[in-house]
């Protein structure tokens, strides 16, 4: 009887790269010494996980693709299936020239799976679903705002269009219900006119809406405390506070002040080459909701906080204001940090 030998992988590593589509991913596996394959395959984790087991028994499956459209469903649940999987910022994966000028599927998974296995990859970090639940609750309140405000917009370039003039007395209570009602009585002939108050009284349904369900999910746990404690820092409401709880998520991974102020988007960017030592202004890498709403929440601290007025009062002796909020920004992101790892309330005068 011819003797069959038992595929075992056991203490080895085996890498995978994956480029997530909507109907199909392209996978690149990697052993130590050489490329296993690439191919295609349904847009399903099992069936990833079933070829692993098949092909490499008992291996140490690694595995990364880019962050993006598919979120992080993907990798939770090839975790859980027992494949270490991790997920990367799209610009942080070194590229070789040739990759640059000729991008595919094919060769993005092989340049994912090589420099997983070279190990020069930075994870992202991965919230757990809760804490993505959140986020999105969130985030949704920050979309329709905007929505509202461009349709706010809108009604207000139509009026101009029309030559319609604003009465004096309604001039300083802009959309308040009186200012509604005014627009709404306006001319019943202008459908265009209607179709926009009947989308601006939608979104505010919503918005209040959503508003009542943050605020419910700030007086749970684990939001009530850390809501609590960054309220006090002057120019941080509940909702505010709420942004930058979900959106941080875990302070604790940011090792320090400059790496948070990174993240949000409020370190200057650089160009230097050379003797030559360029700043090129604010990042462009950042995370848009919490660098909008620290610079809106800054101008508030300006008039709550004295010592934060009189920082800004002497930086715009030798800049612009918007230049001056942006140092703000930062003094206030730094005392946020100190609130949340710290687990206090801020105290005026205690942080600089």
């Amino acid at each position: 009887m011819k003797q069959i030998n038992k595929l075992d992988f056991s203490g080895q590593d085996i890498y995978v790269g994956i480029d997530t589509g909507k109907k199909s991913w392209k996978v690149t596996i990697l052993t130590k010494e050489y490329e296993h394959k690439t191919f295609n395959q349904n847009p399903n984790p099992e069936e990833l996980v079933t070829y692993l087991h098949k092909n490499f028994p008992n291996a140490n499956y690694l595995c990364a693709y880019e962050a993006g459209y598919f979120g992080f469903w993907i990798c939770h649940l090839l975790n859980q299936m027992g494949v270490k999987c991790i997920v990367v910022h799209p610009a942080d994966i070194p590229t070789k020239d040739k990759e640059k000028h000729n991008r595919n599927d094919s060769s993005d998974a092989r340049k994912i799976a090589r420099t997983l296995r070279s190990g020069e990859l930075t994870p992202l970090y991965v919230p757990s679903l809760s804490e993505q639940q959140a986020r999105s609750l969130v985030r949704m309140r920050l979309e329709m705002k905007r929505k509202e405000t461009r349709c706010k917009n809108q009604i207000k370039a139509m009026l101009t269009f029309y030559g319609v003039n604003i009465p004096d007395e309604m001039a300083n209570s802009h959309w308040a219900k009186r200012f509604i009602l005014w627009l709404e009585n306006l001319d019943s002939d202008n459908q265009a006119l209607s179709a926009l108050l009947m989308e601006l009284s939608g979104l505010r349904e919503i918005l209040v809406k959503l508003t009542k369900q943050i605020r419910s999910l700030a007086n749970q746990e684990p939001y009530i405390r850390p809501v609590k404690n960054l309220c006090s820092v002057p120019g941080i409401s509940t909702l505010t506070a709420m942004v930058l709880l979900t959106e941080l998520s875990d302070i604790s991974r940011f090792s320090n002040s400059d790496h948070l102020a990174s993240y949000v988007g409020l370190s200057p960017g650089e160009d230097s080459s050379g003797d030559k030592e360029k700043t090129t202004g604010l990042s462009r890498r950042r995370n848009g909701y919490l660098r909008s709403v620290l610079i809106e929440s800054s101008w508030v601290a300006v008039r709550k906080d004295p010592a934060l007025l009189m920082s800004f009062t002497e930086l715009t002796k030798r800049m612009s204001k918007n230049e001056a909020i942006i140092r703000i920004a930062h003094k206030l992101l730094n005392r946020i940090r100190h609130v949340l790892m710290h687990n206090e309330c801020y105290e005026l005068g205690i942080v600089s």
